[in-house]
């Protein structure tokens, strides 16, 4: 039991790295391609932004961050992740 609690750990954790380098990558891409038209830039756009989505309709709904230059609810996303895999990591 504890080897399979260890090892489902250690696989989130692995596909939570994953998930952030993709936000890192996307965040970085989004300088260098803005219209997304390289296919890495859709791919990776299209692996994070159902992530980004619930907030970014939240933040929307209630005009958090509206005169930001930002992309607040990308940043959030990316911090909940962090706080998650950090909690992970501490089980």
């Amino acid at each position: 039991m504890d080897l399979a609690f260890e090892l489902l750990k250690q696989t989130l954790l692995v596909l939570l790295d994953v998930l952030s380098l993709a936000f890192l990558l996307c965040s970085i891409l989004s300088w260098i391609d803005p219209m997304r038209q390289w296919r890495i830039s859709a791919f990776l756009v299209m692996l994070t932004e159902p992530l980004i989505l619930p907030i970014r309709k939240l933040c929307y709904k209630y005009h958090w961050f509206e005169g930001t230059p930002l992309d607040m609810p990308f940043m959030i996303a990316f911090l909940l992740l962090l706080v998650l895999q950090t909690l992970i990591s501490l089980l």
